[in-house]
């Protein structure tokens, strides 16, 4: 069985990794803390490495300029550190990270342009959500809902609930997903009426996986 991957933190973590192989840079692949999507791609050399732990932003070395730089210097729309891993063979790094902002200098969350997976697909519903709110809509639904009450809500995922319960007793998967897909739905309406996010949920379980580890 394989031990649980450490992020790197000491000295020695920094030496051990395999710099000469690409002529002293290591490919750096940034993920959204939040929810794992993919926001870019840049290269840090030991100097970039050691500087983003020491200051907790993300700091690469631009091949093209040959010198640091801090992502978000100058737009300020930096990437908060959260953590640092390295592949198996120490030769690639991924840097999990909250942005602040849009990632790309195109004005996307992500260089990559696409929502792919459930995750990110997540996120994007929870910017959707947000938007409701904000605008108040009286055509939205989202935005009703949450004109009701904290109550109302609480009993709608209540609801959604026991629906899920009956249709995970019945034979038809679909149903179950639907059933499951209203709840979640709901729950993340709720969340957010009360100054949560999905974030917050999968920070609260990453920490108790953690204690038991």
């Amino acid at each position: 069985m394989n031990a649980t991957p450490s992020p790197l933190k000491a000295p020695e973590d920094i030496d051990a990794l395999d710099f000469a192989k690409a002529g002293g840079l290591l490919p750096a692949i940034v993920q959204d803390n939040a929810n794992g999507r993919v926001l870019m791609l840049g290269y840090m050399n030991r100097e970039a490495l050691q500087t983003s732990l020491a200051r907790g932003r993300v700091v690469f070395f631009s091949r093209s300029r040959n010198q640091l730089w801090e992502k978000g210097a100058t737009s300020g729309h930096r990437l908060e550190l959260v953590s640092v891993y390295s592949d198996c063979d120490r030769d690639a790094l991924l840097v999990s990270a909250r942005p602040e902002g849009p990632t790309c200098h195109l004005g996307s969350d992500s260089c990559f342009g696409v929502c792919a997976g459930a995750p990110a697909f997540l996120a994007e519903l929870e910017r959707v959500i947000a938007a409701r709110l904000s605008e108040d809509a009286a055509d939205s639904y989202t935005a009703r809902l949450v004109r009701q009450g904290i109550r109302r809500l609480a009993q709608k995922v209540g609801e959604e609930g026991v629906e899920v319960a009956l249709a995970a007793g019945a034979a038809d998967k679909q149903e179950l997903a639907a059933e499951a897909a209203d709840l979640l739905y709901h729950l993340m309406v709720l969340l957010q009426a009360r100054g949560l996010s999905l974030a917050s949920v999968t920070e609260e379980l990453r920490a108790r996986h953690a204690a038991r580890a």
